[in-house]
């Protein structure tokens, strides 16, 4: 059985930061910011009838990373904050044998849809990758030893407000050939983290100018889920337009808050994590290797949102099929069996039906051969992460 090579980088904080290239950025107190902008851009959003507008630019390229092996594919995250008039894009560029590739635009991102309709960019397919909303995934034949991160911040022409960044990060993988093995249980087993529950599926038909309402509400759903444990998330007043008759109006919030307009849904993976940060929290993307690096989480007190794709027959105890889904990974029961937060649970419009127990195996296997063990980390800065591994993926 072949390894599962993963590894995650980040950049946070002055030291990291200033290791980049710096095109009109600057760090100030302790975030990119705009310094002095080198470039105009105009900026037709495909997504809004509205004129085309004027942004002016600024731009921070991270170092050459090199993984340690052939990578087969990626996925950035960042935390940043967008005052009004302003947004980021983030890009992606991997070194072949026969040298760099071009840019591949990973999102253009803002905390609000008030000023750009966030997105990721569909139709970017070469001979070497193509991006598939929130991945940047390498063609079977092709071969990338490395990569670099953009991140251009943008603002109205003529302003003086300025996106600030606090994280930059990118998971690598090499997917191509990994076996699935089965981790037996570990320090976890027994605990179960007391995560507020929330159902999707109370929320189906709400809404439905994102995704159709609740029912595809998934994600959005579990990023609520584990902001309300640390007990954060958007203010009544943030989520004053949400009809008052509706139940845990928070969830809607999230839903056109993580809304991938290109993709017409909210489950783009790094738009969630960029929206769990704007409050208060660090939060990335990246992937587990297995059931025993999630207990390492389980164990410190954190939660995990976690991407999984099966069928009812699949996993005992699942009402129905889905070719991709998060869910919040609470913990282990006293069998080693993982406990979730399943915002679909039961089929049920209830938020009491929400905990779901898999079987640990069928879990496991259908969470690394669908997603690869997608993960959203999300925590408090004040909250450590468990100790990585040797090759880090955290």
């Amino acid at each position: 059985m072949n390894p599962r090579r993963i590894r995650f980088h980040r950049w946070a904080g002055p030291a990291d930061l200033d290791r980049g290239s710096h095109d009109g950025t600057a760090v100030r107190d302790g975030v990119l910011a705009i310094a002095s902008p080198h470039a105009e851009r105009e900026y037709d959003d495909p997504h809004r009838d509205l004129p085309a507008e004027t942004y002016e630019q600024a731009t921070w390229t991270s170092p050459e990373v090199s993984p340690g092996f052939d990578l087969t594919e990626l996925v950035a995250s960042w935390n940043a904050r967008t005052p009004p008039g302003t947004w980021l894009e983030v890009a992606l560029q991997v070194s072949t044998p026969d040298g760099p590739s071009r840019w591949y635009v990973m999102g253009r991102w803002a905390e609000s849809d008030q000023d750009i309709a966030p997105t990721s960019v569909p139709g970017q397919s070469d001979a070497l990758a193509d991006v598939h909303v929130d991945r940047l995934h390498l063609r079977e034949d092709a071969r990338a030893t490395s990569y670099r991160l953009r991140v251009t911040l943008l603002r109205r022409a003529g302003s003086t407000a300025t996106p600030t960044v606090s994280l930059l990060g990118c998971v690598a993988s090499r997917l191509q050939g990994n076996g699935v093995g089965v981790a037996p249980p570990g320090p976890a087993l027994g605990t179960v983290i007391d995560v507020p529950r929330y159902s999707q599926q109370v929320h189906v038909g709400e809404y439905p100018q994102w995704a159709g309402g609740g029912e595809a509400w998934c994600s959005p759903t579990s990023t609520s889920m584990v902001l309300a444990h640390w007990r954060l998330g958007p203010s009544r007043s943030e989520y004053a337009w949400v009809d008052e008759a509706l139940t845990d109006r928070f969830v809607p919030y999230a839903a056109r808050h993580t809304f991938d307009h290109a993709y017409d849904a909210p489950g783009n993976w790094s738009f969630n994590a960029a929206y769990a940060a704007r409050f208060g929290t660090v939060a990335f993307v990246t992937r587990l290797r297995s059931l025993a690096e999630a207990e390492r989480f389980v164990a410190a007190g954190i939660p995990l949102v976690v991407g999984v794709a099966f069928t009812r027959d699949e996993l005992d105890g699942a009402c129905y099929d889905t070719t991709g889904h998060l869910a919040v990974l609470v913990g282990f029961d006293d069998r080693g069996d993982v406990v979730v937060n399943d915002p679909a649970s039961q089929c049920t419009a209830d938020n009491a039906a929400v905990p779901t127990t898999f079987g640990r195996a069928a879990f496991e296997r259908a969470w690394m051969r669908t997603s690869g063990g997608i993960t959203y980390v999300i925590h408090p800065a004040g909250v450590a992460l468990p100790e990585p591994p040797a090759e880090p993926n955290w």
